[in-house]
């Protein structure tokens, strides 16, 4: 009965290797260069030259024949060790997944080799300013022009557009005359002529920018879309649920790192007689902050192991829920950590008050806490829709 509450082997040993070569570079350098204004290059390549970022990918396409599991473990582990590689989830896991599920043969060789090594970076953009977390309200439209497609329309809160050669946009046919949106895929490349991003100032540490993305009469070819331009959201949440399986693992990973920290600091400072950590009150939080981890990491397992099997309405359920945890447990486990610091907690030479703002955004991004709920009380409990 044990193992079917384990990782197997070799996902223990990925986990292993991914914290080995994060550790070499740490949460030290993570933030001297999100505070510079410098990218992680180094890094993202170290990942894709020992096969870590295309680990979710096809084998014929340089990738290691993983499933989104094995994926989700590489973001964790770097996360795990103050690393939190935000394009992870958008490049190789959303756009990575989209593409080996439905793109033709001469898309998959033409992108996801690059997204595997690291030497191609590949944004998502679905997310407008009017349209929030309303998907069917999205207003960027895709007008046919002969052979060619048109794109106009504005996206905003986009992952690393500076970093990335091309940016998977999702839009609706101009022609659709009913309030529901079917979605088409388009990969727009960044220097196209008409395509401008403006980065976004943020309070989070990081050295992934967002970005409003601006397009303007942006021309592409037919083989610019990917998938069925008929194929609805069924297309658009083969990379959903792996968006949201990553961003948990993205939070338990933090969450990890930050509760690290707490229990070392509370093992080693000394205020009365004893280490603070002798002290229920600091003991305590971090004991339940432990707790709440593991439960989210196990939900996150399940979500990925469904989405794997091809279960993808037990998969999404499972996602939402692993998410939501994930974001929890990582809030809560970075205000411990900033409390059990004390006065520590708020100054740079800890950091552990950087993690405050990254942890937060995780309960609202990629969709907020308030939709999941939606979500579990419509899907999981049959209560009537709210929205």
């Amino acid at each position: 009965m044990t193992n079917a509450f384990s990782e197997t082997e070799e996902r223990q040993a990925l986990r292993r290797e991914v914290a080995k070569l994060a550790g070499k570079f740490g949460r030290d350098w993570f933030v001297e260069k999100a505070r510079s204004g410098e990218k992680t290059t180094e890094l993202w390549l170290e990942l894709g030259k020992n096969g870590y970022l295309g680990i979710n990918m096809p084998e014929e396409y340089g990738g290691g024949g993983g499933g989104i599991g094995d994926i989700a473990a590489v973001c964790e582990e770097l996360a795990g060790q103050g690393c939190p590689m935000l394009l992870m989830v958008v490049s190789p896991a959303i756009c990575g997944t989209i593409i080996t599920r439905y793109g033709t043969e001469e898309q998959k060789r033409r992108w996801l080799p690059g997204i595997c090594d690291g030497t191609s970076t590949m944004a998502f953009a679905i997310t407008e300013p009017d349209a929030g977390t309303n998907t069917h309200n999205i207003s960027t439209t895709a007008r046919r022009d002969g052979d060619e497609w048109v794109l106009n329309g504005r996206k905003i809160y986009i992952s690393g557009v500076d970093e990335a050669d091309n940016v998977l946009v999702v839009a609706r046919a101009e022609d659709a005359k009913t309030g529901k949106v079917k979605p088409v895929l388009f990969v727009v490349p960044t220097d196209a002529e008409g395509f401008e991003a403006k980065a976004i100032p943020m309070e989070i540490v990081s050295p992934e920018l967002q970005f409003t993305v601006f397009l303007d009469d942006v021309r592409l070819p037919a083989d610019a879309i990917v998938g069925d331009e008929d194929g609805g959201l069924v297309q658009l949440f083969a990379g959903l649920n792996p968006e949201r399986i990553m961003a948990a693992s993205f939070s338990t990973g933090l969450a990890r790192f930050a509760l690290d920290a707490a229990a070392k600091y509370a093992k080693e400072r000394h205020v009365f007689k004893d280490a603070i950590g002798a002290h229920q009150a600091i003991a305590h939080p971090l004991a339940q902050s432990h707790i709440e981890i593991e439960m989210a990491r196990l939900m996150t397992q399940k979500a990925a192991a469904l989405y794997d099997a091809g279960d993808d309405m037990g998969a999404g359920e499972a996602a939402n829920m692993a998410k939501y945890a994930a974001a929890e447990a990582a809030c809560d486990a970075a205000d411990r950590a900033v409390q059990t610091h004390g006065g520590n907690g708020i100054t740079q030479e800890y950091g552990m008050a950087g993690l405050l703002v990254a942890t937060r955004a995780g309960r609202i991004a990629p969709v907020s806490r308030e939709m999941i709920l939606n979500f579990i009380a419509m899907h999981s409990l049959g209560l009537p829709k709210s929205y």
